[in-house]
């Protein structure tokens, strides 16, 4: 019985230290607690899933966050899954921001961790838990990096970390950047305010973007 709760005490100083949140910033009990249900298809950490069918979270701009969560629950952007997690559970205002907050500061290593000889089991499992290397993808890197800075960088960031209401690109899986562009250009997501198919998405050619996409799967070294 000892022996199980030091490894839980264990696993909960771990888990603060992987996810990287200072405990005066937020209230991780309560962060935890509003993320707890999110966990089940993003993962305990905000990288979501292994092949790109749920979205990395973690590491994402809060106001991007929030935004995202004021549309799943009223409903202007439409995706069933997450209804029940939005607006039957009633996030209010504040827990959407503390769970922005707390997403925002998860950070997920690009490369696995150097051990010591001292680091149990556990602490090699967590860290490498956090890990996530998107795999490259195919395409023309110099054309898409070309493409990324004229049209693209002036709203997700120069390196595509994004900023305010604009999301983080590097490091998220490419499959679901598609699935979203073809949702986009389809018309089954707006993106931007006004609706129309006017921004710099609307202009580029499928080469363009598939060049882009490998563009991006070239940045994530640089992230941590």
């Amino acid at each position: 019985m000892r022996h199980a709760q030091t490894l839980r005490k264990r696993f909960c100083l771990l888990l603060l230290a992987v996810i990287g949140l200072p405990a005066a910033a937020l209230d991780l009990d309560r962060a935890k607690d509003v993320y707890g249900p999110c966990a089940a298809c993003h993962g305990p950490f905000g990288a979501g899933g292994k092949q790109g069918e749920y979205p990395r979270i973690s590491g994402q701009p809060p106001k991007y966050i929030e935004q995202q969560l004021q549309a799943f629950q009223v409903q202007s952007r439409l995706n069933l899954p997450m209804y029940p997690y939005t607006r039957e559970r009633e996030l209010d205002a504040e827990d959407m921001k503390l769970l922005a907050a707390y997403l925002a500061q998860i950070e997920l290593p690009t490369r696995p961790p150097v051990f010591k000889d001292s680091d149990d089991a556990l602490a090699r499992l967590l860290a490498m838990e956090k890990v996530m290397i998107i795999p490259r993808a195919e395409g023309n890197i110099e054309n898409g990096k070309a493409v990324y800075q004229k049209d693209c960088a002036v709203c997700h960031g120069r390196r595509g970390q994004g900023r305010g209401m604009f999301p983080m690109l590097v490091g998220q899986y490419t499959n679901y950047l598609q699935k979203q562009i073809d949702a986009y250009l389809q018309a089954e997501r707006p993106h931007d305010e006004e609706g129309a198919k006017t921004g710099a998405l609307y202009r580029l050619k499928a080469g363009d973007v598939k060049d882009v996409l490998a563009y991006l799967t070239t940045l994530q070294a640089a992230e941590q």
